[in-house]
């Protein structure tokens, strides 16, 4: 195959990673917490020797965007939201991980969790639990929570070392492998939740412009495949 095979080749297979995921963003567009991705295309030149160098596109890393989402009041007890910078900390099988998705519920046992099951864990790690009975319970804007003004916990707002590092596992969880420490520049609102940062006209808008990109590549190759037959069906006869 010549170079501007591979040259296209390579920018075909980051067009279709890029749809991939413009996809997933429109399928989440109504999904609370959710963190809008983009894909980062870079550019490998590679050495020919006598000859001129060789420059590819690649699409290769992705890129979460924690643009603040619109805050939507819902008047549930146990619906949080984050105002600015920060994470909630929750328990899973995996190990601690973070989220901006705040409708949570007691469970059995009086452990704040996730709609998943998931503990929600104070700034110490350890499991918030709501007393039984609570119907007045109030949330002040670092996580502390209260009960006939008396604390009774806190939920953790945590922010990661380094939040370009983060690695997404589900649509609202991430893994901060670096660490985290407590997010001074958020604070958490109840009775309000925080929609997809998504922007959908957008996203079908890039949708359609990587469609286009996508189709004019292979229209490419196929035009190349037939040039290249030709002159092989030439060289034959």
């Amino acid at each position: 195959m010549e170079n501007t095979g591979y040259t296209t080749i390579t920018r075909q297979s980051g067009l279709l990673r890029e749809m991939r995921v413009v996809a997933n963003n429109i399928a989440n567009a109504a999904t609370s917490g959710f963190r809008q991705e983009g894909m980062v295309f870079s550019e490998y030149v590679q050495s020919i020797d006598g000859g001129s160098s060789l420059s590819m596109g690649q699409g290769n890393v992705r890129h979460t965007s924690f643009q603040q989402g619109t805050l939507t009041q819902t008047g549930g007890q146990f619906d949080f939201a984050i105002e600015g910078e920060g994470f909630f900390l929750v328990e899973t099988p995996m190990g601690e991980r973070l989220t901006r998705a705040g409708s949570f519920s007691p469970n059995a046992d009086g452990d704040l969790v996730t709609p998943d099951g998931y503990r929600v864990l104070d700034p110490g790690g350890a499991p918030v639990f709501i007393p039984p009975g609570v119907s007045d319970l109030a949330v002040a804007a670092d996580g502390t929570i209260s009960s006939e003004g008396n604390p009774v916990g806190q939920m953790g707002l945590v922010q990661p070392l380094d939040p370009q590092s983060i690695i997404r596992e589900d649509g609202v969880m991430f893994r901060a492998d670096d660490g985290y420490e407590p997010a001074e520049q958020g604070r958490i609102l109840q009775r309000f939740v925080e929609s997809s940062n998504v922007n959908p006209i957008l996203q079908l808008t890039r949708m359609i412009e990587v469609q286009r990109a996508y189709e004019l590549g292979a229209s490419f190759l196929e035009a190349e495949d037939e040039r290249v037959r030709q002159a092989m069906r030439a060289i034959s006869q």
